[in-house]
């Protein structure tokens, strides 16, 4: 029987531990994989790329996937992806949370305080939705259409006859705001679906057309959502997403920065910095 040398037997228990230490770095990396879905609407850019910043930071792997609305329910119904923060509640959105009940699971709201409906810039001479005769050339300046507010402004003459024969120009939010700042700029008439927390409200003089008939609902809040099973798969990053509350100040100052033409994972690094404190709230469940 040969004996090995303590060289030798250095040697084989480094290469062990080394290979163990692969192992579990491998191990690790799989579990750390965290894909966040999102609509590319500002509130959503601003609050996922923080969300997923504050993962990425943490040592997690993640893929932030733009999605369409419709798709992203479904994508997170069927497992293909892990969460998403950006669901408007309880009306907005109602219809997605009924249609994927049980397959979803609801994390509770992130943020209060938000609102849809109609906006105008406020020197136009209307202050409600019932009060719209022939503004604007009978046209509402919408955002993607499959968005549910489009949808809800499309059968907005079914609530509000006065609305009988109006169209809906479907865009995007991008270019939503776009036609907004240029009506402004020109003193024009414009009629935009909008929605707050935003920052066109931080840089133009705008107000919402009372809705009588509550079409767009009262008070909304963002919520948090993540596929079924995650909570067991990778509960540290779980935690991380139940955790996560902010104000509308917070993402506000993010939006600001974005449509100041900051990237908008630059923009997250930012505010992440600014508030550490917070930050810290949403990861003290993370070992």
């Amino acid at each position: 029987m040969k004996l090995i040398s303590l060289s030798k037997l250095g040697l084989i228990l480094v290469l062990s531990l080394l290979l163990a230490a692969c192992s579990s770095e491998a191990e690790d990396t799989e579990k750390q994989a965290v894909n966040l879905a999102y609509v590319e609407w500002e509130t959503e850019v601003a609050s996922t790329h923080v969300v997923g910043q504050v993962l990425e930071d943490l040592g997690y792997d993640v893929t932030l996937t733009p999605l369409d609305n419709g798709i992203m329910w479904e994508a997170l119904a069927n497992g293909e992806v892990d969460g998403m923060v950006s669901a408007w509640l309880p009306q907005t959105h109602a219809p997605q949370v009924e249609k994927y009940k049980g397959r979803i699971d609801d994390l509770g709201e992130n943020l209060l305080g938000g609102k849809i409906g109609l906006v105008v810039p406020s020197y136009m001479d209307v202050d409600s939705i019932e009060d719209l005769t022939d503004e604007a050339g009978k046209t509402i300046t919408g955002i993607e259409p499959g968005a549910n507010i489009t949808g809800t402004t499309e059968k907005a003459y079914e609530i509000y006859p006065n609305l009988e024969g109006w169209t809906v120009l479907s865009s995007s939010s991008v270019a939503m705001t776009g036609a907004l700042k240029q009506a402004i700029e020109n003193k024009e008439e414009i009629i935009v679906t909008g929605w707050s927390p935003h920052w066109k409200f931080n840089l133009f003089d705008l107000k919402y057309l009372d809705d009588p008939k509550g079409m767009y609902g009262t008070e909304e809040y963002i919520g948090t959502f993540a596929r079924n099973g995650l909570k067991e798969d990778n509960p540290e990053a779980y935690s991380v997403l139940d955790n996560f509350h902010w104000t509308p100040e917070d993402i506000e100052s993010v939006m600001y920065d974005i449509m100041e033409g900051m990237d908008p994972k630059d923009a997250a690094k930012k505010w992440i910095e600014e508030n550490e404190a917070k930050v810290a709230d949403w990861t003290k469940d993370v070992k």
